[in-house]
C-alpha cells in the first residue's frame, strides 16, 4: 500500500495520494466575495492541485461541494458549468452546510485518479 502526502500541514494536507487515487482537501476561495468568485478560485486551485499530483480535472472521479446557503445554487452551478470538461463529468453532490467561518461561501472536495 502506497500513500503519498503533498503539502502537510500540523492538521491536514492539501493532497494524499493513496495507489491511484488523489484526495483533495476541501478547498474555499478568498473570504468576502460572492459565490461566483469563490468557485472560479477554488476550481483554480483544483487544476492547481491536480497538476501537482500528476492529474487534471478530466480524472475528477467525484465532487462534492458544501454551499453555505443554497439559494446560491445556481450562481455556482454557472461557474462549474464553464469549468468541467462535458464527457468527463464527475459523480457529484451538493449540499448546504455551516461552513468554518461566515466569510465563506462554497466549499469543494474533489477525489480524483492519477
Amino acid at each position: 500500500m502506497t500513500i503519498r502526502r503533498i503539502d502537510v500541514g500540523p492538521r491536514m494536507s492539501d493532497i494524499v495520494i493513496h495507489n491511484d487515487t488523489i484526495y483533495l482537501a476541501g478547498q474555499v476561495g478568498s473570504p468576502g466575495g460572492n459565490v461566483a468568485t469563490q468557485t472560479k478560485e477554488i476550481l483554480a486551485t483544483i487544476d492547481e492541485l491536480l497538476a501537482k499530483a500528476g492529474s487534471d480535472k478530466t480524472k475528477i472521479l467525484q465532487a462534492i461541494i458544501w454551499l453555505a446557503d443554497m439559494s446560491t445554487f445556481a450562481e455556482m452551478n454557472a461557474v462549474w458549468d464553464g469549468w468541467v470538461p462535458q464527457g468527463h463529468t464527475p459523480a457529484r453532490a451538493t449540499g448546504e452546510a455551516k461552513l468554518a467561518a461566515p466569510e465563506y461561501k462554497v466549499e469543494i472536495i474533489i477525489t480524483a485518479a492519477l
